[in-house]
């Protein structure tokens, strides 16, 4: 055996009884440190068919259009300055002869991944499915056929959960305000701008996405540059569609908020409410660039594993290239998180955030009962791991990245001389063997109070030692 149970002695209180299945006085003391972090309630389930979003809480993200023939960012007409009347000749190329949607829920199924979101219409107003609104479509291409129809199919046969991606901002028609604000073109000599009218056509391009397709489970909105509020058109997803969470980037609030790119720098322990962060493979486009910097493996998975154990889903994206295939590298991406993820998914599915159990804010808790788990997401600073103030001593610890035991102590280390509180400890843990992942420790116990004063246990003798 590769692990270790002691603690060192205590003033009124022997080691051998912390040891496992001793009273429980010797299993925790929580400091003055821990007693400001208080658990969260967790966050209230919807109560009806939305509650998938609880379960299935790894996503792929699909960022695909005209612009992958660009091969250089999505926005390309915005950024990249593209006349409208030279972007739209991008419809005549248009003709992905190796989509096969089949092939893009293998490679999310083996990531880990439970549903996907797609971008049926992103800012440029090119639509990938068969809408009856405008001709600015897939169907009037070579390619000529349904996109979101066929994958669609495949989730439905597959019985995974598609979400629907929809753009406010449009580029391409004539009635939406392009007024040189952010994300928008400067206003173009065919336009006849009519807020009013615009918002009739997304309705009916809405209605469709919401009745041609079969059932859909999510509706993520993006850029209402006019900030309008219109709760009405959620309550007609919701009316069609009662399975679909909806986004905080539409005409409401909507149901869940979307943290992107890691911007959100909350370290708080869990979230108030319902959350899905977004992230690409890609450092510089979500759609398809030829010559895309990708985020090395290790910053991919801390930002995961830093979402999902506080309680948040995750959506991560990749941009499909011109032909309809995904990228060798950001297939590979998705095959070695896919090997994380799959080693370490106990830990992030059907659990509850725990990190409020120790003051070290460089590691997140999950628990299910009373096993808990570490998560490493940060670089440890050294080999071992505090878990001040816990002081429970399990009866396992196990690396789920690769199933090694890791040994533990509960004891007085030197820093933390002042409060003389034995905490417990994860020891020799291969943070340089395994450096380019996220290492997730399960600590199995007998017991595993939920709270105890300091005066629980008393402090350690130093003059004894």
């Amino acid at each position: 055996m590769h692990r270790r149970h002691f603690v060192q002695t205590l003033t009124g209180l022997t080691a051998a009884a912390a040891l496992p299945g001793s009273s429980p006085l010797g299993l925790a003391a929580v400091g003055a440190a821990a007693s400001a972090a208080k658990a969260r309630p967790p966050i209230t389930r919807f109560g009806d068919g939305r509650d998938w979003f609880f379960e299935k809480r790894f996503g792929l993200f699909v960022h695909w259009g005209l612009y992958a023939l660009g091969g250089w960012h999505e926005q390309h007409q915005w950024r990249g300055r593209v006349p409208r009347e030279e972007y739209v000749q991008l419809t005549r190329q248009w003709n992905p002869v190796k989509y096969d949607p089949d092939a893009w829920l293998d490679l999310a199924q083996a990531a880990g991944m439970k549903y996907v979101c797609f971008t049926t219409k992103h800012h440029d107003g090119f639509c990938l499915w068969n809408t009856r609104q405008t001709t600015y479509n897939t169907m009037h291409t070579p390619y000529g056929k349904d996109v979101l129809r066929m994958l669609a199919d495949a989730c439905h046969r597959r019985r995974f959960p598609l979400c629907l991606y929809y753009s406010i901002a449009d580029w391409h028609q004539p009635t939406y305000p392009n007024l040189g604000r952010h994300h928008e073109l400067p206003p173009q000599p065919d336009d006849r701008p009519d807020w009013g009218q615009y918002l009739e056509f997304l309705k009916a391009q809405v209605r469709e996405l919401c009745t041609d397709y079969g059932e859909i489970h999510g509706f993520w909105w993006d850029m209402n540059v006019p900030k309008h509020v219109d709760p009405s058109i959620n309550a007609m997803i919701r009316q069609m569609q009662p399975k679909a969470v909806i986004n905080n980037r539409g005409f409401d609030e909507g149901d869940f908020g979307t943290p992107e790119r890691d911007f959100e720098k909350d370290e708080s322990v869990a979230f108030d409410r319902p959350t899905e962060a977004c992230q690409s493979v890609g450092i510089e486009s979500w759609g398809y660039r030829r010559d895309e910097d990708y985020y090395p493996d290790r910053h991919l998975l801390r930002s995961i594993d830093r979402y999902l154990a506080r309680d948040a889903n995750y959506l991560l994206n990749v941009g499909p290239m011109p032909d309809g295939t995904i990228s060798p590298p950001a297939a590979g991406i998705l095959g070695r998180i896919g090997k994380w993820y799959q080693a370490v998914r106990e830990s992030l599915e059907d659990v509850r955030p725990a990190s409020h159990l120790t003051s070290n804010r460089n590691v997140l808790l999950t628990r299910r009962g009373k096993t808990l788990y570490v998560h490493l997401h940060k670089d440890p600073a050294g080999d071992a791991v505090k878990l001040k103030p816990l002081a429970a001593v399990p009866r396992r610890a196990t690396l789920l990245n690769d199933g090694r035991n890791v040994d533990f102590a509960v004891d007085l280390v030197p820093s933390e001389h002042a409060e003389r509180l034995p905490c417990l400890r994860l020891c020799k843990l291969p943070v340089n063997e395994q450096a380019n992942t996220v290492l997730v420790v399960k600590l199995e116990f007998d017991d595993l109070p939920e709270f105890q004063s300091p005066a629980a246990v008393d402090k350690v003798d130093l003059r004894r030692r």
